[in-house]
C-alpha cells in the first residue's frame, strides 16, 4: 500500500505535543505525514498573506488533511478579518476543501468544538487520539 500524504492542521500554541506524537508515528510504513509549522512565527513571517501562501502550498502537496481539534480549534483569532476565517485551522480546512483533500478530524476531547469549516462536510472522524484510530479514519476517507 502506498503512503498517504497528510497535511496536519493544529493549533501550534496549544496542541503541538500532539504534533510531536504524530511526528514520532511517522516511522509507520503505512502512511506518512507532510508536516509544516502552522504559526506565523514558525513560518517566520507575521504577514498574513505570506502565511496563507505557505499553508496553501503545503495543502496542495497533500491529498488528505487531518485536523487535530483542541480546545481552541474554533476560537476567534485576533487577525480573523485578514485571514478571512475564524482562525488558521478554519482557513486550512477551507483551502483543503478547495483542493479536494479528503478530510479527517480527531478531537483531543469529545467536548471540544470542531472548526466551523470542518462541520457538515463529510469529514471522517477518529474517535480517540491514537495511531490505530487515525489510520482507520484515513483508510475510511
Amino acid at each position: 500500500m502506498s503512503k498517504k500524504k497528510v497535511f496536519v492542521s493544529f493549533d501550534y500554541e496549544n496542541d503541538r505535543e500532539y504534533y510531536y506524537l504524530m511526528k514520532a508515528w511517522d516511522a509507520n510504513p503505512k502512511f506518512d505525514f507532510v508536516f509544516s509549522d502552522y504559526s506565523s512565527r514558525e513560518i517566520q513571517s507575521d504577514s498574513v498573506s505570506v502565511v496563507k501562501a505557505c499553508l496553501t502550498k503545503k495543502i496542495k502537496e497533500a491529498t488528505y488533511t487531518l485536523c487535530i481539534v483542541g480546545a481552541e480549534a474554533d476560537a476567534l483569532h485576533p487577525d480573523w478579518r485578514e485571514i478571512g476565517y475564524r482562525n488558521w485551522q478554519n482557513f486550512e480546512v477551507a483551502r483543503s476543501i478547495q483542493n479536494g483533500n479528503k478530510l479527517i478530524g480527531v478531537k483531543i476531547r469529545s467536548t471540544y468544538a470542531a472548526p466551523e469549516e470542518l462541520r457538515y462536510v463529510g469529514a471522517k472522524w477518529a474517535y480517540s487520539f491514537s495511531q490505530a484510530e487515525i489510520v482507520a479514519a484515513l483508510d475510511r476517507a
